[in-house]
């Protein structure tokens, strides 16, 4: 549907200087690597064997600030093309993409998916029921809201116990299946905004450079100032020992 064909010259009949010749390097080592991650992920996918296929994942749950930020995402691979897994090119566990990579992934899938789940969980919610359980609630919720029927779901490690969809858990799943890569980029990005605009009303915890997460500078900066109401205080770290804070 979207998807060229080099001019080429006789072997000695090149005119010019070497910058107005056309690049016929092709792609790097680097973007060939990348494009076969990419394609093997959708390879796990496809072999599942079902046209729908869904992932689900979650971001922030080893942090010490902020939300739990669940996604799913349903592909239609009778309908997703060929054009549209290119525009996806580099998609892979979003931990492991720089944040461009993130925010230019992310429209793309909003675009090409068939369905996107997003749920929020907040800090007080996970303080009082604990996190794991609010992680695992928050991707079965999700699944539901994506499935459809005979659609393949997964979760991106864990067995989902309240989830009323049948699905099977896949370890490293973000590695591993493009639908839920899919969902650890959607789930990502919409926390680290969250963060970043959280920044602007606590500025002493520099929520827009570690978003929440037990970095050096965070740590010191609980150390010296204290918490935030964006804090969870529901389980032991370095940084809250320092302050007498016990779970």
């Amino acid at each position: 549907m979207r998807s060229s064909v080099r001019p080429s010259l006789p072997t000695g009949h090149l005119t010019g200087s070497a910058s107005s010749r056309p690049d016929r390097s092709g792609p790097s080592a680097a973007e060939r690597r990348r494009r076969r991650r990419t394609a093997a992920l959708f390879r796990f996918d496809r072999e599942l064997g079902a046209r729908f296929v869904a992932g689900a994942d979650e971001a922030g749950r080893g942090s010490l600030a902020g939300p739990l930020v669940a996604a799913a995402v349903l592909f239609d691979y009778e309908r997703l093309s060929r054009s549209d897994r290119l525009a996806l090119g580099g998609l892979d566990d979003s931990k492991q993409k720089t944040e461009p990579d993130r925010e230019r992934l992310f429209p793309v899938v909003l675009r090409v998916a068939a369905a996107v789940a997003v749920a929020v969980r907040s800090v007080r919610e996970i303080d009082s029921r604990g996190l794991h359980l609010t992680n695992l609630s928050s991707l079965g919720d999700c699944l539901e809201r994506v499935a459809v029927p005979g659609a393949i779901c997964l979760s991106d490690g864990f067995r989902l116990p309240t989830c009323k969809v049948e699905h099977r858990a896949v370890i490293d799943g973000d590695a591993t299946s493009a639908a839920i890569a899919a969902s650890s980029v959607i789930a990502k990005v919409t926390r680290d905004r969250y963060m970043r605009r959280a920044a602007a009303e606590f500025p002493l915890w520099d929520f827009a450079g570690n978003v929440g997460y037990s970095t050096p500078g965070h740590r010191a900066a609980i150390a010296e100032h204290g918490i935030c109401e964006l804090h969870r205080t529901s389980f032991r770290s370095n940084a809250y020992s320092q302050l007498g804070l016990e779970c």
